[in-house]
This record gives structure tokens, C-alpha cells and sequence, in this order.
């Protein structure tokens, strides 16, 4: 089987997947026709050598990951509707994207370092590390639970199982139909998720050792150092590719596998059918799909 590895991410009624040389987004109309989305586009590793340097290459996917998964969203989310003048503008999207980024900010970074920072005096710089920590991944996983019951997320948690499925087919040198993909897992040790928890892991660990500051400056310091945190998670993250049988290293993942059952449903053979077709369409897969099949 081919060392090229692929990932993804769901979209609404869709899934985006990528590799090397580009990658393609595949969504399910109403009208239940597949439309796509593809982009032949170099990766930055290999348009700028510095980029695959440890730490700084986890600090450039977290920073492009992030603009690029907002774009495909925003994609996806004008596909749906059976009109024309069903389908949100643009300017709605940006609207909720920018308010959704606040509002994630406000709760998940400085609702935390507010309610820890007024119990310093109590439980101490390390305390509150600790407690800033226990409270994200609580509301973390609070949040993925109660969305998890609504219908339209429901559906991009069961695209999100279908994207792992199809990826361990393939990399299990599967040949790619919703007959095969089906008997695969909806967990893999590339997910957002596990690296997201990762990354909020390392920030109790990381901001024990930030002095006595007060809740404004500790959530303007923990933004700017955002882009480090995620390179030095970003490296844990990557730990199963080297050492896939490692005690350790599945020690180390297991929390973030964990959490994935939160984050992915069982698919339909129509959603295996488009995360199929996105990771076919993806530019450079054909030579790929060629060599599985000798």
C-alpha cells in the first residue's frame, strides 16, 4: 500500500478530504445528486522545505486547518436548499462564522481563566492550571454531547464516521465501496478530536509554569501562544504514525480516541457513498487507487 496519507473532515451533508496535491469536497444535494468541490493545490510542506520542521509544522496546519475548514463549511453550507434563494449568503456565513468564533473564545478560553483566576488564592498557580483544564474539557465535552442530539449535527457527526471510515479501508488496502468501507471503525488516531484534546492537555501542563497575571492578560497570553501549544501537540499527535504499536504512545492517545465516540456516528452506505467519492476525486488519488489495486 502507498506511505500517502489522506485525512478530511465532515462538512454539512458532505466530507472534505485532501492529500498531497490537493483536495475535494464531496456534498449530498436534496435534490440527492453528489456535487464537488476540487482544488489541485501543492501543500505547503512541499512548496516551502522549512515548513516540515517539527513544531513549525504543526503551527502552520493548526493556522491552515482552521482558514481551510472554515472555507469548505462555508462551501457546503451553500449547497443546501432546494432554491436559489434558500441558500445562505455569504455574508451570513462570515456573520456566523466570526460570531461562533467569538463565542467560542468567550466560552472556552476566558470563561475558564476568569473562574480559575478567582480561585488562585485558594488552590494556587498549579490549582488553577489544573482547574482552567478540567473546566474546558468539561464544557468541551458538554457542548459535543448536547449538540451531539441535535438532528443537523447529528448528520455531520455520522459524515464525520463515514470520513474515518473510508480512510481506514484505504489504508488497510481496502478496495473503496460502502460494502467494504462499512465494516471499518469511525475512530482514527488522525482526528481533530484527539488533537484538540491534545492540545488543552498541554495547556495545563504549559500555563502552570505563566506567573501571576491577571485573567485579561492570562487569556491575551494564552491566544499568542496558541500557535506553539498546537505545534507541540501537534507533535504528540503525530507520535502513531512512528510507534504504532507503542504502549506509551497508545496510553498517551487513549483519552483522545476515547472522546471520538462523541464525535462520530455510524453512516449510511449514502454517506460512505460520498466520503468515497471525495477521497476518489481528490487530485493524485487515481495513481494511488491504481497501485492498491496490484
Amino acid at each position: 500500500m502507498s506511505e500517502t496519507l489522506y485525512g478530511g473532515q465532515a462538512v454539512i451533508e458532505g466530507v472534505m478530504m485532501q492529500g498531497p496535491e490537493g483536495k475535494a469536497i464531496a456534498c449530498r444535494r436534496e435534490q440527492g445528486d453528489i456535487v464537488y468541490h476540487v482544488e489541485r493545490k501543492p501543500s505547503l510542506k512541499q512548496k516551502y522545505p522549512i515548513v516540515k520542521l517539527p513544531i513549525i509544522r504543526g503551527c502552520v496546519s493548526f493556522v491552515s486547518s482552521l482558514a481551510s475548514g472554515i472555507q469548505d463549511l462555508t462551501w457546503s453550507a451553500t449547497q443546501s436548499g432546494k432554491e436559489d434563494e434558500e441558500k445562505l449568503s455569504l455574508r451570513d456565513l462570515i456573520i456566523a462564522v466570526v460570531l461562533a468564533a467569538a463565542l467560542a473564545l468567550a466560552f472556552f478560553v476566558a470563561l475558564p481563566v476568569f473562574v480559575a483566576t478567582w480561585a488562585v488564592d485558594y488552590i494556587g498557580p498549579f490549582g488553577r492550571s489544573l482547574l482552567e483544564g478540567v473546566l474546558r474539557i468539561g464544557l468541551f465535552l458538554g457542548y459535543v454531547i448536547i449538540i451531539g442530539r441535535m438532528p443537523d449535527i447529528r448528520r455531520v457527526f455520522e459524515y464525520h464516521g463515514a470520513e474515518h471510515k473510508t480512510i481506514n479501508a484505504y489504508e488497510a488496502g481496502e478496495t473503496l465501496s460502502p460494502e467494504t468501507v462499512r465494516r471499518h471503525s469511525v475512530i482514527h488516531t488522525r482526528c481533530g478530536t484527539s488533537f484538540i484534546l491534545m492540545t488543552v492537555l498541554l495547556m495545563i501542563i504549559i500555563f502552570t509554569f505563566v506567573g501571576q497575571t491577571g485573567a485579561i492578560q492570562r487569556v491575551l497570553i494564552k491566544l499568542a501562544m496558541m500557535p506553539l501549544v498546537a505545534g507541540l501537540a501537534y507533535e504528540l499527535y503525530r507520535l502513531p504514525l512512528r510507534f504504532p504499536k507503542s504502549l506509551p504512545v497508545r496510553i498517551l492517545t487513549a483519552p483522545g480516541m476515547a472522546v471520538q465516540r462523541l464525535t462520530t456516528r455510524e453512516p449510511d452506505d449514502a454517506q460512505l457513498e460520498v466520503a468515497i467519492c471525495a477521497l476518489v476525486a481528490v487530485p493524485g488519488f487515481k495513481k494511488e487507487e491504481d497501485s492498491l489495486a496490484t
